[in-house]
């Protein structure tokens, strides 16, 4: 059987997942005196300024669905073993502007499925959790807020 897709690691991108691992979500902002805007997807250069100084600030991990959908088969064997799934993407609370994709789950070692698709709405509350996948893998992934 295969297995559950595994983020690719760039050199910009490469401590968000340091981070994650680490249980952290941080998002690359620039390092600029007169800038300091947050940017993702991580980048070399500001967009807004064109500086090539950056830093990883910490996000609160907290954040709401801003769109999501259970996909259908044809899936992956990984992925249809595991289906009906979903996938979200996600507002961060403190960077609006910033939007990530993951999976509603019920916990952060749970399974994609976990989590009735009937329960998600569009603006749900979620908080970030971490799961690690492989051993040298740990992805972002979302938990419904109470």
């Amino acid at each position: 059987m295969e297995s559950l897709l595994l983020p690719v690691v760039d050199e910009d991108g490469a401590p968000f997942w340091e981070y994650a691992a680490r249980g952290e979500l941080r998002v690359q902002a620039c390092a600029a005196p007169d800038c300091g805007r947050l940017r993702f997807p991580p980048r070399p250069c500001c967009p807004h300024c064109r500086s090539f100084e950056s830093e990883w600030r910490p996000m609160s991990g907290r954040g709401r669905i801003w769109s999501y959908v259970v996909p259908h088969p044809p899936l992956l064997p990984a992925y249809a073993a595991q289906a009906p799934y979903n996938a979200v993407v996600v507002e961060l609370a403190d960077a609006p502007h910033i939007r990530l994709v993951g999976n509603v789950v019920s916990g952060p070692d749970a399974p994609l499925n976990s989590v009735d698709p009937e329960r998600l709405r569009i603006g749900a509350s979620v908080r970030a959790v971490f799961a690690r996948v492989s051993p040298e893998s740990t992805v972002v992934r979302w938990q419904l807020e109470r």
